[in-house]
């Protein structure tokens, strides 16, 4: 026995649609009796709306790695770090997934890697799809969620959240054992 849930499909990308969002994963996780979540943040704002609405959950937002966008760069305020924890949640930051010693190869030498081929092949569902697998990786090698339990993983295209998948997270090194179960929502693109 088969059965569909509905797909929310947002008209425009970007933070317009956060707070949709969130109310879509709220009613998934308790439908689905999910406790962990992963969400993508850069300065903070959208980990720290995920940590206050989602108190009692598992909740790990997932940050820019320093240096990403310059030397010794952080992009993630403080204050924004400070209420994330003090809601329950747990700020990670770490190389990206997709991103790491792949992406020198191909500022040093101009050619491609396999986590970049696989992190476009992702963009083709959209960015915010990407997303959430890359950091839905990330927070499985960092030991802060279970592969062995479904999350939501809540990705965005620049800021803000649009999309959320179901997904049973693997550890990078087993990146095809990723399942995505559901998408709850998306942009169309």
């Amino acid at each position: 026995m088969s059965k569909t849930e509905e797909i929310v499909y947002f008209k425009e990308r970007g933070v317009k649609n956060t707070e949709h969002v969130l109310t879509l994963v709220k009613k998934r996780a308790e439908q689905l009796g999910i406790k962990s979540l992963v969400v993508a943040t850069t300065r903070g704002e959208t980990g720290v709306k995920v940590a206050e609405k989602f108190r009692g959950y598992t909740v790990i937002a997932v940050t820019h790695s320093t240096g990403f966008r310059g030397p010794d760069t952080q992009e993630l305020t403080q204050e924004n770090r400070e209420r994330i924890i003090n809601a329950g949640g747990k700020v990670l930051t770490t190389t990206h997934a997709f991103g790491g010693v792949g992406r020198a190869i191909r500022r040093k030498f101009d050619t491609y890697q396999s986590d970049e081929i696989i992190a476009n092949t992702l963009r083709i569902f959209g960015e915010g799809t990407k997303v959430a697998v890359e950091i839905a990786l990330m927070a499985a090698d960092s030991g802060l969620v279970s592969i062995q339990e479904d999350i939501i993983s809540i990705g965005g295209s620049g800021r803000g959240a649009d999309t959320a998948l179901v997904l049973s997270p693997s550890n990078v090194q087993n990146f095809f054992d990723v399942k995505v179960r559901e998408v709850i929502c998306k942009p169309l693109l």
